[in-house]
């Protein structure tokens, strides 16, 4: 019985090592190949190498200028997401505790938004941005990210906000409490768990995104981390040494953030669309 019992797990370990295996190459064959010279790396890239090269870091950290385009990923990623979280959250608990026609049509409004390409509204959006003076500024980007992120944090808030009891609010609006108080106070502490998920997966995406700063940035000085690694690439020749240093430096911000808060994407998630 005993042996019965442990075939499953030991099958269910296995393949667990064999899936974390095939997703952790990739990055340890970034990892490995960024100290590496060029031309050691044509000749094997799967290859350990002979002798670690740091200079491809020292160069990206001194000659790229690779610390201000962190300082403006950070700035945009860190705009965005306030901007995503506030907008989000308060559409979110007004639609969900405003039943009736009208905020199920602004409801269905925000869901259908999520189904439309970015890349069928592209042209448009580079005619509006534009016309609002907000390409090419690293601090009015974030705008453009609000829009385009705060429909599925609104879908997420929306089922949340039905778990929560009314009789908070109606607890609160007694004590003295107007609707703005009772949110920031009583409402918002309780959506912890669907804001973690929400911050999480809009940090992946806007600190990872290259076409909307490479359609909205046009100053070297604005450029995001993605950005600062296309640079690299040109017709005639590839610098991969840099490029994998540049997104290795890149991806550990993001990586450390996904570790330590990994729990609360599938729950969150989970919560906010079945929930009510």
């Amino acid at each position: 019985m005993r042996k019965r019992s442990l075939i499953p797990s030991s099958l269910i370990v296995l393949l667990l090592i064999i899936v974390t295996i095939f997703f952790m190459f990739p990055i340890v064959l970034a990892v490995v190949n960024s100290l590496k010279s060029q031309g050691e790396m044509f000749k094997s890239v799967i290859a350990w190498p002979k002798a670690l090269q740091w200079e491809n870091y020292k160069y990206v950290l001194t000659e790229v200028h690779i610390l201000r385009s962190l300082y403006n990923t950070f700035i945009i990623t860190i705009l965005s997401i306030v901007g995503i979280i506030f907008c989000g959250a308060l559409a979110g608990y007004k639609l969900s505790r405003t039943p009736g026609k009208v905020s199920a049509f602004i409801f269905f409004l925000f869901l259908s938004s999520m189904l439309i390409p970015f890349y069928s509204i592209m042209f448009s959006l580079i005619q509006v941005a534009s016309g609002l003076h907000i390409q090419g500024s690293v601090y009015r980007l974030p705008l453009i990210y609000i829009g385009l992120g705060v429909n599925f944090a609104i879908f997420l808030y929306h089922g949340f906000v039905k778990s929560i009891p009314r009789e908070l609010e109606e607890s609160a609006q007694m004590d003295g409490c107007g609707q703005l108080k009772t949110f920031t106070r009583i409402i918002f502490p309780l959506l912890l768990p669907i804001t973690m998920t929400i911050v999480i997966l809009d940090i992946l995406w806007v600190w990872n995104d290259f076409m909307l700063p490479l359609i909205m940035i046009t100053d070297y000085k604005s450029y995001t981390l993605v950005l600062l690694a296309s640079t690299f690439f040109s017709e005639y020749s590839t610098e991969w040494s840099y490029i994998l240093s540049i997104l290795v430096l890149t991806s550990l911000p993001v990586i450390l953030v996904y570790l330590v808060f990994q729990k609360y994407i599938v729950q969150g998630i989970a919560d906010g669309a079945i929930k009510g």
